[in-house]
């Protein structure tokens, strides 16, 4: 029996290692799409494949978060038991979505009020409603290897646009993305897919 209980919790950990992962909504910033206290699946196998308007979990340590954890040992060991369950939030782990990669250029704003990408008007059906584009202006050219990540509730969205005056610029890097969102799972009454917009 003890045998099995271990074999189980191997192979979960395997699974949510390195190929998916419940991850646990712990603010309003995604709204209307994702509410505070949803659980959504992420695949980690697209980690490597992120495309704009994907809805990313990423790691903010050094970007969005200090790399350095105050909280005590068992502190963190009773928060990192709540993560692993999908019953609490980690606090160094974002969701947002990819509003720019690698070589784009995307400014805010536009004559209308809206995001230009490349000089393209950016159609964003999922901002929350009532919520401008952005009341913040930016004008920013992605490197290579980094995004431009905003949250949909952008009146309620700590994101790139907070960070245009630190180090790095409110750029994400690439290898900071745990994974790609793809399934709403909790609450069962609004579980379903989470489309990846087209281009």
């Amino acid at each position: 029996m003890f045998s099995a209980v271990m074999l189980a919790v191997l192979v979960t950990g395997l699974v949510r290692g390195f190929l998916l992962d419940v991850y646990f909504i712990p603010s309003e910033s995604m709204e209307p799409l994702l509410t505070e206290g949803d659980r959504v699946l992420v695949t980690k196998l697209a980690a490597s494949d992120v495309r704009r308007g994907d809805v990313v979990v990423f790691d903010g340590r050094g970007s969005f978060d200090p790399i350095t954890d105050p909280r005590s040992l068992p502190e963190r060991v009773l928060a990192g038991a709540g993560q692993w369950l999908g019953l609490a939030g980690n606090d160094t782990t974002y969701v947002k979505r990819v509003i720019g990669v690698g070589g784009d250029h995307v400014r805010c704003c536009s004559a209308d009020g809206s995001l230009t990408v490349n000089g393209h008007t950016l159609r964003e059906p999922y901002i929350h409603p009532g919520d401008d584009a952005s009341t913040t202006s930016f004008d920013v050219v992605v490197p290579e290897g980094r995004l431009w990540l905003l949250g949909d509730h952008r009146s309620a969205s700590t994101d790139s646009r907070s960070l245009l005056g630190a180090p790095g610029g409110g750029l994400i890097a690439e290898d900071r993305i745990i994974g790609r969102a793809f399934q709403l799972v909790w609450p069962l009454d609004r579980s379903g897919p989470i489309d990846r917009p087209s281009d």
